[in-house]
């Protein structure tokens, strides 16, 4: 009996002790559960979790403070003949011209401490004056430096020192979707600041016109608005890494989408500029076009990218290396290289006498070329007024009875000619030029401004002979 009880008392024991223990579990899981389906159900909790995976607003404001210090607002005055508006620019149409000069706008950064601004050409060009006001309102008159068509870039220097200067950032290492900033004076609104994103790379919208222009813009949508041409695309570190130059739009305003010059263009441009007075530019001597889907199926490529060779200028630097038409380029300096607006940046970078290698898919194979690129006139050396040496001759000026006798205002005498356009167009020496594409020519400054200012290397050269006899040639500055 007493051994009953004690069987008894243990079994209920044990099993009071077993129901504890299921009861604390059941709690246990029911308060689990409980803490769970409320984090799920917390607005606020949610906020706190997405904001701890990263999501956070980009800081904007020392970038903007810092640049618009180094972005000015550049005015123009033309004389009779004024250049047509910014929107001729973005959208095409005729030039106006004015009897009373007139006033154009931009914008421009500075890059050095002691004056150098970079700008868009298309600001400047045919300018009689150009004015400059900086941040802090000081006024300074500009010099033009030099100024380049086939990128639309011109360089300004303004005398003083310790200048607010913009640091230079790399374009190559901006991200799709990366935050930029705007800087300009549209509309003359001073130092108006925008922000978007980087919307695409090595763009190629086909607005500068001519054979030798390049064309590879940063894409943003950023706010740029005429008068903001020539201003700043900075990052948010504040770095300069593109030049604002033109816009996407049916208005003539914003619409979405602008287009700028990344630093890996204009950094070495705007330093040829400054050191030559002119771009020291590389030819591969080849005529090119992006692989499309039809392309890449009839050369049963693998995949839709890469610059095919339409053409190879004979002795040219591609020529000379074994590089053959129906090649394609996929890689420069083993850089991939998908487009030609990406070529044509690459190349850009280097000038006349730069080794580089090309990597091409040839009949499904690929094979590696190094070769040296050349300058617009053949060789390998840098240039010093190119473009004047590409015409062959040399000059010597006219005096007033000179052009008393053969009726005309002004001038220049061909006194000795070479190898190069003018002897190939069939001008002889004596030749007295008048107008270069309706540009009054009076010296050897007079010829280099007309030349850069053509933009679709088509030349027409008005003059005279000795006899009395009118002559017009007509000619082109690209490569033969």
């Amino acid at each position: 009996m007493i051994m009953n009880s004690k069987m008894f008392l243990g079994r209920l024991l044990t099993a009071v002790v077993g129901g504890l223990i299921a009861v604390s579990i059941f709690i246990y899981l029911e308060r689990n559960e409980s803490s769970e389906l409320e984090s799920l159900s917390s607005p606020e909790l949610n906020l706190t979790n997405f904001a701890n995976v990263g999501t956070k607003l980009v800081d904007l404001s020392f970038a903007a403070e810092s640049s618009v210090r180094s972005v000015v607002h550049v005015k123009t005055q033309y004389g009779a003949q004024a250049p047509g508006s910014f929107y001729d620019f973005f959208f095409g149409g005729g030039r106006s011209y004015h009897s009373q000069p007139t006033m154009g706008a931009g914008s421009g950064v500075i890059i050095s401490d002691d004056g150098y601004i970079v700008t868009n050409n298309h600001v400047v060009k045919q300018s009689d004056k150009i004015e400059v006001v900086l941040h802090d309102k000081r006024v300074f008159n500009a010099k033009l430096i030099g100024q380049d068509v086939s990128t639309d870039l011109a360089l300004l220097k303004i005398e003083g020192e310790e200048f607010p200067e913009m640091e230079i950032g790399k374009s190559d290492d901006l991200k799709l979707g990366e935050w930029v900033l705007a800087v300009g004076n549209p509309f003359n609104l001073t130092s108006t600041v925008t922000a978007g994103i980087i919307s695409a790379k090595s763009r190629n919208i086909g607005i500068m016109g001519g054979r030798m222009s390049i064309e590879s813009f940063l894409q943003t949508d950023a706010a740029v608005n005429p008068g903001n041409s020539g201003g700043a695309l900075v990052n948010s570190k504040g770095q300069l890494i593109g030049i604002n130059t033109a816009i996407e739009s049916r208005t003539g305003s914003y619409s979405g989408y602008s287009f700028a010059i990344p630093e890996s263009i204009f950094k070495k441009i705007i330093s040829d500029l400054r050191e030559y007075g002119e771009v020291q530019r590389a030819f591969l001597g080849v005529t090119i076009k992006s692989v499309d889907a039809e392309l890449a199926d009839k050369l049963n490529l693998k995949s839709v990218s890469g610059v095919y060779i339409d053409g190879v200028n004979k002795n040219g630097a591609a020529d000379m290396a074994g590089i053959r038409k129906g090649d394609v380029i996929i890689e420069i300096d083993n850089n991939i290289t998908k487009t030609s607006s990406e070529l044509q940046e690459r190349i850009s970078q280097y000038a006349p006498g730069d080794k580089i290698n090309i990597l091409v898919k040839r009949r499904g194979k690929k094979k590696h070329f190094d070769l040296t690129l050349r300058n617009m006139i053949g060789g390998t050396q840098l240039i010093k007024d190119n473009q004047i040496q590409l015409l062959g001759a040399k000059f010597q000026k006219i005096s007033k009875k000179d052009m008393r006798t053969q009726g005309i205002p002004y001038g220049i005498r061909v006194s000795k000619l070479v190898d190069g356009k003018l002897k190939s167009a069939g001008i002889k020496e004596g030749y007295i030029i008048v107008n270069i594409n309706n540009k009054p020519i009076t010296n050897e400054d007079d010829i280099r401004k007309a030349l850069s200012e053509i933009e679709d290397e088509g030349v027409f050269i008005s003059g005279i002979y000795p006899n009395g006899t009118h002559k017009y040639y007509a000619f082109s500055l690209a490569e033969d």
